[in-house]
């Protein structure tokens, strides 16, 4: 029979008592995971920051429970998939996510959860995307030469009755749709929509506001907005140009554009015939909408593999195109 030893992997204290993890059986969790979510979170101070700049107007005094630990119970939580409020009925009670939120004993129930989370308006949004903002700013020791913003729309499935509820065509089922901003691998925005709108909606003010803030910071920093199709209105283009903010956009298909692009999609097409490979050809042209003012410059990827053609476009400012920035 053969024995292993292994030394038990140390964390930080809580209220002075040792926290280990071990395989040597007793009392198991299948949440000791979010011990290593916790350090992380307690070194670059996320939770800290976003429930400093949260309001409470509890009295202390009658408190059991303070907003960083309900923050860091509902946010580690969601980190091990557990979404639901009512989760918490046990996980309350659970020794790896007590330890982790650094309390000994017995967690927030349910709903002193759900009051606080009734209590959050949009001042407390907006507080918390100031902490987001400011830990990306941190981040950089340097002021950076460019800024891509990455802007996207997608769905958050509902199953019950919520307030704002819609059925959404695209996605096959009732939904919000949160708009999101990431730069890197930093979140800037979560903006919670419902699914009835135009996915574009308020992302022309979202960027407006980054940029004026980030430009505040770095006076010099070049600034470029990425998105799908579903971005591409005329009117905001028109803002990024008047505003020094460059933009790849993709724009969906039509005649005149696959029309502009046959030379490379029969080039590709060819060459998977020839040699059995998928083809990826890239080109540019001038192109104008009904709607527009002006020709923009649009890249088409005439691509051509297993399953036949798939031809993408974006338009964009940029003169010079990074290739990563409209293949992503």
């Amino acid at each position: 029979m053969t024995i292993r030893y292994h030394s038990p992997i140390r964390f930080s204290t809580v209220l002075g008592r040792r926290i280990e993890g071990e395989f040597s059986g007793g009392q198991v969790t299948g949440n000791g995971g979010i011990q290593l979510l916790s350090e992380v979170d307690r070194r670059i101070g996320l939770t800290r920051s976003v429930a400093g700049s949260l309001e409470d107007p509890r009295r202390s005094a009658s408190c059991g429970h303070g907003v960083l630990e309900m923050l860091r119970q509902r946010v580690y939580a969601l980190a091990l998939g557990e979404e639901d409020l009512n989760d918490h009925a046990e996980l309350r009670n659970d020794l790896a996510l007590r330890a982790a939120v650094g309390r000994d004993s017995e967690l927030a129930s349910p709903s002193t959860l759900c009051r606080m989370e009734r209590r959050a308006d949009r001042g407390a949004a907006l507080a918390v995307h100031d902490a987001l903002f400011e830990r990306f700013v941190s981040a950089h020791a340097a002021p950076p030469k460019r800024l891509v913003l990455d802007f996207d729309a997608t769905d958050t499935p509902l199953h019950g009755d919520q307030e704002g509820r819609f059925f959404h065509g695209y996605y096959g089922h009732y939904c919000y749709l949160p708009l999101y901003v990431f730069c890197g691998r930093h979140l800037l925005v979560s903006y919670l929509r419902p699914s009835g709108i135009d996915g574009a909606r308020h992302a022309w003010a979202v960027l407006a506001m980054l940029v004026r803030a980030l430009r505040a910071r770095w006076p010099k920093v070049e600034i470029v907005l990425r998105a799908d199709s579903g971005f591409c209105r005329h009117r905001m283009l028109r803002w990024c140009e008047g505003n020094n903010v460059g933009y790849v956009v993709g724009i969906g298909k039509n005649n005149v554009l696959m029309e502009s692009a046959a030379g490379r999609v029969a080039e590709a097409a060819g060459r998977h015939a020839r040699t059995g490979c998928r083809q990826k050809l890239f080109g540019s042209f001038r192109y104008a909408a009904a709607s527009w003012d002006r020709e923009r410059r649009v890249i088409v990827k005439a691509e051509h593999n297993a399953k036949g053609p798939n031809t993408r476009f974006v338009v964009t400012s940029l003169a010079h195109t990074d290739r990563h920035l409209y293949t992503k």
